[in-house]
């Protein structure tokens, strides 16, 4: 026990000096860098200790009425008695089982994926996954009783929006990515001119066409479904960039590897799925997951066509009577809900970067 305490002695300065000189190399080395991080540490003085004070010490957390909140802090009661809303919109709350089994059986997917070294194994779990998700939510097979899209909302609508639009607009994009690399002119002149236009309008346009000029074009007496065409929009717009993205790994593969690929016998497809796509997707990974993460935030767009995601929950229920004003409170979640899902894109893209990383050390 003495020797440890002596080792421990002995260590503490040297982590001290280490601290030390981590903070002279990186905050304290120019008086430029002195200026800035002084001026870092004032406006965080100035913005976080009256933050904290409004929302942790003198914030209301009891109760279940506006009334029972006293004081100048937050009312968290606020966010506590909507959380239902905010998480299913107006999802049956007989039926919310369904949307919480399929959250369980997420995070299973994610132990599986953790654990399994098989690639063929993920793709069958995460496809079974989709279809028994889809089944879960929607209903109608299996004596679940159906939900219609209009009573979707909260985070689940949104989830389901970020999700529909990254998993399909993937393959789209890698398509549209090989049809403009193309040697085939009809093919490249195709895949050009439809990621130039749709790049070339906001998706809020998209949004609006898909929800109000489609319909005019089609039979009358046929309907469909608002959220279906949001989410095709949603797609078919992020599909474009997802493209140029991949277009631009496919462009930094040395044309060494084209033609070591042509000189062992590959066919086109093995030579591009086998070969080139693998390593362009890897260099892609920082850009794609940076198009995802803002796709993630632009899902707040479809209220423009009367979809409830989490945003525009807080304003139907910042709308009750009974909780008039308490706008702020439920901004404030949503920031740190939407926080936590982009910073969890962030950390899995680093570790997706490190995991494929075959560069020499």
């Amino acid at each position: 026990m003495a020797v440890h305490n002596q080792k421990a002695v002995r260590e503490a300065p040297a982590n001290t000096k280490g601290i030390i000189h981590w903070l002279q190399e990186n905050l304290f080395s120019t008086p430029s860098n002195i200026a800035l991080t002084l001026l870092g540490a004032y406006i965080i003085y100035s913005i976080l200790p009256p933050f904290l004070q409004w929302a942790y010490f003198d914030a209301n957390f009891a109760g279940d009425s506006k009334a029972q909140c006293t004081g100048d802090g937050a009312c968290w009661t606020f966010v506590k008695v909507k959380m239902d809303m905010f998480m299913y919109g107006f999802y049956p709350e007989d039926q919310v089982w369904r949307l919480q089994a399929g959250v369980v059986l997420f995070f299973l997917l994610i132990g599986f994926f953790y654990f399994s070294k098989s690639n063929k194994l993920k793709i069958i779990a995460f496809t079974s996954y989709m279809i028994v998700a889809i089944l879960l939510i929607t209903g109608g097979m299996f004596g679940l009783e159906v939900v219609e899209t209009d009573k979707w909302g909260g985070l689940m609508l949104t989830i389901v929006v970020a999700a529909v639009g990254i998993v399909f607009s993937f393959p789209i994009g890698i398509i549209l990515a090989f049809g403009r690399a193309s040697e085939l002119p009809i093919i490249k002149s195709i895949c050009i001119t439809y990621i130039e236009f749709i790049r070339g309008v906001p998706l809020i346009t998209i949004l609006f066409m898909s929800s109000v000029i489609l319909p005019l074009f089609f039979p009358e007496g046929i309907t469909f479904d608002k959220l279906l065409r949001a989410l095709i929009g949603i797609t078919l717009f992020q599909a474009a960039y997802v493209a140029e993205i991949i277009r631009g790994g496919l462009q930094s593969i040395p044309r060494g590897q084209y033609e070591a690929a042509d000189a062992i016998g590959l066919s086109y497809w093995q030579k591009m799925l086998l070969v080139i796509l693998p390593q362009a997707l890897k260099v892609a990974i920082p850009n794609l997951v940076g198009a995802f993460i803002s796709l993630f935030q632009d899902t707040t767009l479809v209220l423009i066509i009367g979809l409830l995601d989490l945003l525009s929950m807080v304003g139907v229920a910042a709308g009750d009577s009974a909780w008039l004003g308490m706008e702020t409170e439920g901004y404030v979640f949503v920031t740190f809900v939407f926080w936590a899902f982009c910073y969890g894109m962030s950390r899995y893209s680093n570790k997706l970067e490190k995991q494929f990383n075959t560069e020499l050390k």
